[in-house]
């Protein structure tokens, strides 16, 4: 999928991932911003910070998009994601407030 035809907040968060800039996403979150990974939740800055060293950006992520959706509270993506940690199809669905990431859940697709 064309990264022209995403959103520019989706497009700029894969490329932020992709380019292994931590602290460029972790500007995409407010001060009391989630990440909920397969279940398990990181609330707040620091705690998605932790997470991400390890299993996420530190883990050497990459993600190309294989699909898009949005409808009036969420936007999703589905892409293959490779890293360290885990690799394999996943889905990506962000709830927005206002231009940050309120909630981001990751599950395998």
């Amino acid at each position: 999928m064309s990264h022209a035809r995403l959103p520019d907040r989706i497009r700029r968060f894969v490329e932020v991932v992709n380019s292994g800039d931590t602290e460029s996403l972790l500007a995409f979150f407010p001060d009391d911003g989630v990440v909920e990974d397969s279940g398990r939740r990181f609330v707040g800055r620091d705690a998605i910070r932790h997470w991400s060293n390890r299993e996420f950006i530190g883990a050497k992520g990459q993600m190309t998009v294989t699909g898009f959706q949005q409808n009036k509270n969420e936007t999703s993506i589905a892409a293959d994601w490779k890293s360290n940690y885990f690799t394999g199809p996943a889905r990506f669905v962000f709830e927005f407030g206002g231009d940050r990431i309120r909630e981001l859940r990751i599950t395998s697709a």
